[in-house]
């Protein structure tokens, strides 16, 4: 039987979706489930497999129909073995050998990417890099990430950790993020966007300042999706906390085009879900803080792919490097 199907598989915090195309970035099947990690991963794995067979019967394939399996996962995880080494989001995914676990049932090539890379991957092949030779993608969500890509190729570094800039420190003092006060992750993330509405909000309620914000019901629990609603309705103190956010976020791409020099800057998550209202005063900070010659060459600009990025960039990695395939194993 003629091997023409690729599978990916997305693993994250809160939901987990294995896919089936022939021809990426199409799309023929999907399946979706919780993760659960507190149940520990055996759970997730088992749907991960029930479903990659459920959708191959359906499209009355077998799995010797399969060219190969990626899978896009947050780290800390080992490439070359094809390990995930308990994320943060995956607390008790501890060690798990999961192209091991996926070559030995479905006996074809399987790759691990951390997400990262993976969606600089796809971005760079379908989304908003395509053309580019030099590129950087952002993940903004819960923390901050990035994926490199150099001439057309994913840079990994010495050991596989290029790209943790969510790491470098901006300020002395500031929101924690990457276990770092003061962190690009601690600025410039959903979670680090949390805790500058927190501080912002503190400051609203001694001044006697209104915003929705005040008005909902947990304000400890406000989340960037929180703040971004009510900033699209007008909101002052809402704006003010994602000019915060994006001001910082544009001293972390500055550090960006200097260093790296690309073509462009692609940033996925709260980007793309807020547009100017967080870009805007990103790239006001990147005009005061770069090189001009090297900003010249540089666009900044939300991620194309949208709420299928997970899906296509496990794909990608499906049809990428093959280093850390088990199948003959």
């Amino acid at each position: 039987m003629q091997r023409d199907i690729w599978a990916g598989v997305d693993i994250g915090g809160t939901k987990a979706a294995v896919v089936l195309s022939r021809n990426p970035p199409e799309v023929l099947s999907r399946i979706e489930f919780a993760t659960l990690p507190a149940r520990g991963p055996q759970v997730a794995i088992e749907q991960m497999v029930a479903g990659l067979h459920k959708i191959l019967s359906e499209l009355k394939s077998s799995t010797a129909s399969l060219r190969g399996i990626g899978v896009s996962c947050g780290g800390p995880l080992d490439p070359h073995t094809g390990v995930i080494q308990a994320p943060p989001n995956l607390a008790t995914w501890i060690d798990v050998p999961i192209v091991k676990i996926l070559a030995t049932e479905f006996g074809c090539p399987v790759v691990l990417e951390n997400d990262a890379n993976a969606g600089a991957m796809a971005e760079h092949r379908y989304g908003a890099g395509k053309g580019t030779h030099h590129m950087v993608f952002l993940t903004m969500g819960t923390g901050l990430g990035a994926g490199i890509i150099i001439h057309d190729r994913l840079y990994r570094g010495a050991n596989d950790m290029a790209g943790e800039v969510g790491h470098v420190r901006l300020t002395q003092k500031g929101p924690v993020g990457y276990y770092k006060a003061g962190s690009v992750e601690g600025w410039a993330s959903g979670g680090g966007l949390a805790q500058i509405a927190k501080s912002v909000l503190n400051d609203a309620r001694r001044n006697g300042r209104k915003t929705l914000l005040l008005e909902l019901p947990h304000e400890q629990g406000i989340t960037a999706k929180d703040v971004g609603l009510a900033a699209e309705k007008g909101d002052a103190v809402a704006r003010r906390i994602l000019t915060i956010c994006g001001r910082k976020l544009g001293l972390a791409l500055a550090i960006l085009v200097d260093v790296l020099n690309p073509e462009r800057i692609v940033i996925g998550g709260l980007a793309m879900r807020l547009g100017d209202l967080l870009l805007k005063p990103a790239r006001e900070s990147l005009r005061k803080e770069a090189l001009q010659p090297s900003l010249a060459a540089c666009s900044v600009v939300p991620a194309m792919l949208g709420e299928r990025i997970g899906d296509i960039a496990a794909l990608c990695v499906a049809m990428g490097d093959t280093r850390a395939s088990a199948a003959a194993e």
